[in-house]
C-alpha cells in the first residue's frame, strides 16, 4: 500500500462502498424504515424468490476486494513473494516487510467481515444482523489500531494526513459498535455514511498529496503553510462529503417520486421484520409483507 497503486485501489473501494450505502440510508430515510437494510426473512420463506434474490452480493464483495488487495500487498509486482515474516537466517531475527503485513491484517479483517455476512444470509435459518454489523465494527477498529502504529518513524506531512484518516476511521468503527444494540437511530446512520464517505474520499486525497500534487512541487512538512492546508483541506472534505450525501439523498427522492407517478401510485410502504420476534411473529409479519407487495 506504500505506493499510488496502493492507497488508490482501496480508496476507489470505499467510495463506491460509501455511495452505495448513500443510496440505502436516502431510501430508508424516505420510505421510513426502521433499519437501513431491511433483514432476510427466514430461510423457510425465501422458497418461492429467485436464488439470485438472497445471494450475499456485499459480502462476495468484501472478500473478492479484500483478496485481491491481500495478494498484491504479497505478490506485487510480479515475482515478487513477501509471505516471509522473520527472517530466520540472521543473528537478530528480525521481521520482514512490516507494512506489508500490517495492510494485510486490515485487509484480512474486512475479508472476515465479509466472510461473516455470507454466513449469516446463506447458511443460517435466520440472519444474524448483530453479528454482521460487530464483524464490520471490529475490521476498522482494527484499521485505527493497526495505523496509530503505521505512522511510526515516518514524516511529519506523512503522519498528519494519517492522522486525519483516523478521525473518519474511529467514527465509523464507533457508530458500527452502537449499532449493535441501536440499530433503528437515524442520526447514527447518517453519521456513519458521511464518515464512510470523508473517510474514501480523504484517502484519495492523500494520494495526491503524498504521489501526485497537481502543482508538480511535493509537500514539505517543513513549510508551515502546506501543514495548515492539509487542515483545511480536510474541513474542506467535511463539507463537500455533506453535501454529496444530500445530493443523493435528493436524487433518490426524485428517483422516487418518478416512479410514484409513472406507476400511478404512491411509493410503496415497507414493513419492518424485527430481529428479535419469535418465530411465529416473523412468519406473519412476512405474510403481510409478501401480501402488500404481491403487486409491486
Amino acid at each position: 500500500m506504500g505506493t499510488l497503486e496502493g492507497h488508490l485501489l482501496p480508496a476507489v473501494f470505499l467510495l463506491l462502498y460509501a455511495l452505495y450505502y448513500s443510496v440505502l440510508l436516502s431510501l430508508a430515510l424516505l420510505w421510513g424504515r426502521k433499519v437501513v437494510k431491511p433483514p432476510l426473512p427466514p430461510r423457510e420463506k425465501r422458497g418461492g424468490h429467485s436464488p439470485w434474490q438472497w445471494v450475499p452480493l456485499e459480502g462476495i464483495v468484501k472478500v473478492v476486494f479484500s483478496l485481491t488487495l491481500i495478494l498484491s500487498e504479497l505478490f506485487y509486482p510480479p515475482g515478487v513473494n513477501r509471505t516471509r515474516l522473520v527472517d530466520w537466517e540472521a543473528p537478530e531475527r528480525p521481521f520482514l516487510f512490516r507494512k506489508n503485513w500490517q495492510h494485510t491484517t486490515m485487509y484480512s479483517f474486512f475479508m472476515l467481515s465479509g466472510v461473516v455476512d455470507i454466513v449469516s444470509q446463506s447458511c443460517l435459518a435466520r440472519q444474524n444482523v448483530k453479528l454482521e454489523r460487530a464483524a464490520e465494527a471490529r475490521a476498522f477498529y482494527v484499521v485505527v489500531l493497526l495505523m496509530a502504529t503505521h505512522i511510526e518513524n515516518r514524516g511529519a506531512l506523512e503522519v498528519r494526513v494519517h492522522v486525519l484518516l483516523l478521525v473518519p476511521t474511529f467514527l465509523v468503527a464507533l457508530v458500527l459498535n452502537i449499532e449493535v444494540w441501536v440499530p433503528d437511530q437515524p442520526p447514527l446512520w447518517v453519521l456513519k455514511t458521511w464518515m464512510l464517505l470523508v473517510l474514501s474520499s480523504w484517502l484519495l486525497q492523500l494520494c495526491v498529496v503524498l504521489y501526485t500534487p497537481p502543482s508538480g512541487q511535493p509537500w514539505r512538512a517543513e513549510k508551515p503553510e502546506d501543514m495548515a492546508f492539509l487542515i483545511t483541506f480536510f474541513s474542506w472534505h467535511l463539507g463537500l462529503m455533506a453535501i454529496l450525501l444530500a445530493a443523493v439523498y435528493g436524487l433518490c427522492s426524485l428517483w422516487l417520486r418518478h416512479c410514484s407517478s409513472s406507476m400511478g401510485s404512491p411509493g410503496g410502504k415497507y414493513g419492518m421484520c424485527p430481529t428479535e420476534s419469535s418465530r411465529e411473529e416473523l412468519q406473519r409479519l412476512w405474510a403481510e409483507n409478501e401480501l402488500q407487495h404481491a403487486g409491486v
